[in-house]
Order: C-alpha cells, then structure tokens, then sequence
C-alpha cells in the first residue's frame, strides 16, 4: 500500500513540481558550497604568494651575503679589543654598563669609592684614556668617556 501526501487542499502535490524544488535546494547548497571553496582557494592563493615572497627574500639574501663573503677583503674584521688584565679595568667598565652614561675620571673615583684627590683621578683618568686607545671607550670631549655605540 503507497501512502499518497496530499495538499491542504486535498489535492497530491505534482511530482515533477516536487522533484525540480529538491533540485533546486541542491544546486543552492551546492552553489554556497562553490562559493566557500573559490574563497577558501583565494585566500590560500595570498597566502601561498606571500610565503613565495618571503622565499624569494632569503634567497636574495643569502645570494647577497654569499657575493659580499667573497670579496676581497671581506673576511678581514678587526680582532675585538683586549681588556687589560687589572680588576680596575673591568670595575671601570661594569659602572659604565650600570650607570649607561657618559662619565668623568672623577665620577669613576665616587663611584669606586675612591678618595677625590689628583693621585686618584689621574690614575683612573690614565686607565680611561688607555681604554680608548684600544677602542674599548670613547672619549666624546675632553675629559668625557663613554662606551661606543655597537
């Protein structure tokens, strides 16, 4: 025994009319689902460009360090400076790092707790300027020293 839907008007629904509502429900789900993957394809694709970009990048640079390693001349980087073997060297250095500014032999001897007298400052001011002469500090004015820019 078949069972019959009827309409409210107690009339059967057509199945031609029935089966082509059914088609179309599907081709709309399928058209949204057409147009989710064509976006979902769009943004890959940015994504896939910019991570070529960026390889693209380092293989430039790469390239370029590689040319400029094989120049002449290229490998010929001054030897770090060699901080004198005194403690007083390194102390000197250490308050430059804390204070992270430019200093006078005389804020180095307050700083040392050093007495303020002209033996003190000198020898600390000596120790300065040998500090520079090995392009360990600067002396930015007369006097004045402080740690170089890297």
């Amino acid at each position: 025994m078949a069972l019959v839907v009827t309409r409210a008007g107690g009339q059967e629904p057509d199945p031609g009319t029935w089966l082509l509502d059914k088609i179309d429900a599907r081709e709309q789900a399928v058209t949204c689902q057409i147009e989710q993957t064509r976006a979902e394809i769009d943004t890959l694709t940015t994504r896939l460009r910019d991570l070529e970009q960026a390889a693209e990048h380092l293989r430039i640079t790469r390239k370029t360090l590689l040319s400029l390693a094989d120049q002449p001349g290229a490998g010929n980087v001054p030897p770090a400076p060699v901080l004198p073997s005194h403690p007083a060297y390194r102390q000197i250095l250490d308050l430059f790092a804390d204070y992270g500014r430019p200093l006078r032999a005389r804020d180095l001897c307050e700083a040392m707790d050093l007495p303020i007298v002209a033996k003190n400052t000198e020898k600390i001011r000596a120790k300065l300027k040998r500090l520079v002469s090995q392009g360990i500090l600067a002396e930015t004015e007369p006097g004045l020293f402080t740690q170089p820019r890297p």
